[in-house]
């Protein structure tokens, strides 16, 4: 009896440029967003795609009506010959379709107008329909931010705690040897955004990650959310400086009470003094003022982010297709590359995973 009901989901279901959606289906999203506290990320805001579609690459969406033509879910995402992946892809750390509570997509419903597979490396929504298609589930920390650094420390692990404390003191023995400490919380400056992308264009060239910067595209699209203003949906640039040194700094974008960590950096000069933790006490010190309750850290398993994290969620990677070989390859590439992030040699099998994943983008 499934297969009328999905024949009809496929006609009601179509994949529409993002500059296409109508004022109603634009409505649709935000209502989408505020009945579903999973989608409470900026990556699901209108706002996000926008940007990406204006500068980095283009959106499109699949739109699935329901029998009465109103909008019962949405993913945006690229679309690569019969390939989809989430809108943002490859900085995208939040993914999946938008729906009322109660009423996610079949996945197979997402293939539509020609598209025979849907890939995914952050997956936080869909429901438990996604079980099947996916390949490995990572947990993607965060921290509650609520009461400032005060209700922070109440609810931090000794660990979290104990680096405070240090950022505490070498906040201090910065500014005794290289001048007094600076901190912006939501600075507008083109000029430190160009400092976050070199230096992080340094570090990808030091760990031999793929370049994300090598697009100059996308250094043009962190701009255009640099100058997004507001709370719904922004930017936002923190800087902190010693005398006339930029310690450290990051960029992220926000959706009302929360932020997305995206892209922190720091001066390798000044590793010495931690200066990742001293710029994040200073901003869990003035989220109150900003509004922000939760900092999204994203998957990873940074040091950093398993000591100050207060809790986390999974996401997950895989894909969705009908075509079974496909998938068998896809799965047998992220099992090299997980064997080349743990053998003991790594330096061989991390270049071969480093051509796969480029290959596969």
């Amino acid at each position: 009896m499934t297969r009328p009901d999905r024949a009809g989901a496929h006609r009601r279901a179509r994949l529409v440029p993002f500059d296409q959606l109508s004022t109603q289906d634009i409505e649709a999203w935000h209502a989408l967003r505020e009945v579903n506290p999973e989608l409470d990320s900026a990556y699901f805001h209108p706002g996000f795609a926008a940007a990406v579609h204006a500068t980095a690459a283009p959106v499109s969406v699949v739109v699935n009506r329901n029998p009465d033509g109103s909008v019962r879910s949405l993913l945006p995402c690229h679309r690569e010959r019969s390939l989809i992946r989430p809108a943002g892809w490859p900085g995208s750390d939040f993914q999946g379709p938008l729906y009322a509570p109660g009423h996610a997509p079949d996945p197979l419903d997402l293939l539509v107008d020609g598209v025979r597979g849907f890939e995914f490396d952050h997956l936080l929504t869909g429901g438990p329909g996604f079980d099947p298609w996916i390949d490995l589930r990572q947990a993607s920390p965060y921290l509650d931010t609520s009461g400032g650094l005060d209700g922070y420390l109440g609810r931090a692990s000794r660990s979290g705690k104990d680096n405070m404390g240090q950022a505490r003191r070498r906040t201090a023995k910065a500014e005794k040897q290289l001048g007094p400490i600076r901190f912006a919380a939501d600075v507008v400056d083109e000029e430190s955004l160009a400092e976050v992308v070199r230096h992080k264009r340094a570090q990808y060239a030091a760990t031999g990650a793929v370049d994300y910067f090598a697009k100059p595209e996308r250094v043009e699209m962190l701009t255009r959310l640099l100058h997004t203003r507001g709370t719904e949906f922004a930017g936002i640039l923190s800087t902190v400086h010693a005398g006339p040194h930029l310690l450290a700094a990051h960029f992220g974008i926000r959706s009302g009470p929360v932020l997305h960590w995206w892209f922190p950096v720091y001066d390798p000069e000044f590793s010495a003094l931690a200066p990742g933790w001293i710029l994040l006490r200073e901003l869990v010190g003035a989220a109150p003022a900003l509004g922000i309750e939760r900092i999204d850290f994203g998957r990873g398993d940074d040091e950093y982010k398993r000591r100050a994290k207060t809790g986390e969620v999974l996401v997950a990677q895989g894909v969705v297709s009908r075509n079974s070989a496909y998938r068998v390859a896809r799965r047998a590439r992220n099992s090299m590359m997980t064997a080349a992030k743990s053998s003991a040699f790594a330096p061989q099998l991390r270049r071969l995973a480093r051509r796969l994943r480029a290959f596969n983008r």
